[in-house]
């Protein structure tokens, strides 16, 4: 089960942390074996039975380099980053879009394409080589089985009073599954004006702000919500430990259910203080043995086109997508607008 998402005070307040003291621009003998990963929450579980997990403890078993790692927020990482651009602390950033093309704008990536990155498609890694999917996921919503007899099927359905106070969904610009709250919405109604209007309407229901998606999938196994936002992968390895989750795509205006991808990707970070250790363990990250473990161990998706995996899980995503429409966002339009379209948001919700 994915480790709950860190807020922002927490996240900010790591910056001070020794533990990364040691690794900034110019590193000890001490501090050669190590790599630093910044990453988005939902990789790592909460009982160390995480994707995360098993491949951090197979490239330390390999290379004999150690892992230091600090989640929270993509927007929380991606701040992070820029905040220590000057002397930084991290080799390996690790988020949802539009985060990593927001990363990669500001001159967080330096070009490095990973082994085995010719197997990952076009629209999951950039054109100059600054980032690559590492796991593929797909944005979706979950309800609570145990108070709802079927999944809504609508957006329109959650207007409804019997949802007052039982939903919620993350923060959009703070992190990856709320703004892609965002994102679906104005594909499903067919722009930012109707979907800003309808998400006006739906705060009268909405618990309120959330800068963690990860917390919101217990509240929902508990029937405290009924309805919240998350992802596929996430949600999925939840659901192991959380059995009244059930993971849901609101259907856009035609009446059939949409969603979009919505990778974890990872990039190099420029002048890292351990680029060679960060780039073997992209290059690991993206190896066939590990992504044969993405759906077997996380719950998730190969990046790689090249791996057929066939294990249970596998074979119950493939169910759950089957009839879904996905489609693709203007991710370079996002990443440049997001400031502005975070700001309609705020001012159509009063957020």
């Amino acid at each position: 089960m994915p480790r709950n998402r860190v807020t922002l005070a927490v996240a900010l307040a790591l910056v001070a942390t020794p533990l990364l003291s040691a690794c900034g621009g110019s590193s000890s003998a001490a501090d050669a074996k190590v790599v630093t990963v910044y990453s988005a929450d939902g990789l790592q579980g909460e009982n160390g039975d995480g994707w995360y997990d098993q491949v951090f403890k197979d490239f330390e078993k390999q290379t004999g380099v150690k892992v230091r790692y600090v989640e929270g927020g993509s927007g929380e990482m991606v701040q992070r980053a820029v905040r220590e651009k000057s002397n930084p602390q991290a080799d390996v950033l690790v988020t949802l879009p539009p985060f990593i093309q927001q990363a990669d704008g500001r001159g967080l990536l330096q070009k490095y394409a990973p082994q085995g990155s010719d197997q990952v498609g076009g629209a999951d890694k950039a054109a100059d080589g600054t980032w690559t999917s590492v796991v593929n996921n797909y944005f979706g919503f979950v309800y609570s089985k145990k108070e709802l007899k079927r999944a809504p099927k609508t957006w329109d359905e959650l207007l409804d009073g019997t949802y007052r106070n039982k939903l919620q969904y993350s923060t959009p610009g703070v992190a990856g599954d709320g703004t892609a709250v965002l994102v679906k919405a104005v594909h499903d109604f067919g722009g930012k004006a109707p979907a800003l209007a309808y998400l006006k309407k739906l705060q009268a229901n909405n618990v309120g702000p959330s800068a963690s998606t990860g917390k919101l999938a217990p509240k929902v196994d508990k029937g405290e919500l009924l309805v919240a936002n998350g992802d596929v992968q996430m949600n999925y390895a939840q659901s192991k430990t959380m059995p009244n989750l059930g993971i849901w795509f609101p259907a856009g205006k035609d009446g059939k259910a949409t969603t979009f991808a919505l990778p974890y990707a990872a990039g190099l970070v420029t002048e890292a203080p351990h680029t060679e250790n960060g780039r073997k363990l992209l290059d690991f990250m993206l190896a066939r043995k590990q992504q044969q473990e993405v759906s077997a161990i996380g719950g998730g998706f190969s990046a790689r086109s090249d791996v057929k995996a066939d294990d249970a899980n596998a074979v119950a995503l493939a169910r759950l997508m089957d009839g879904v429409d996905v489609f693709t966002p203007d991710w370079n339009d996002i990443e440049k607008n997001l400031t502005a379209y975070v700001e309609d948001w705020k001012n159509a919700t009063g957020s």
